[in-house]
């Protein structure tokens, strides 16, 4: 998954959200979370970031989002 990501994915930015860092992909109209631990130097998981979700307020203050994603 991580090196689709890589060489498929598009890099749009990066949050500090409590203990880790945040990376936002954007592959095929999804958009994609990374959660790096720094701590433990490990990637912990990979999300898929959905509508409802609390972070999108962090990543619009950076970067212009669609709007479907903010409603």
């Amino acid at each position: 998954m991580i090196q689709t990501l890589y060489s498929e994915g598009t890099f749009i930015v990066s949050i500090r959200y409590y203990g880790y860092k945040i990376n936002l992909y954007l592959i095929s109209n999804f958009y994609i979370e990374v959660f790096y631990n720094h701590k433990l130097d490990k990637i912990e998981r990979i999300e898929l970031l959905k509508r409802n979700n609390k972070r999108i307020k962090f990543y619009a203050d950076q970067i212009s989002l669609p709007a479907n994603l903010l409603e």
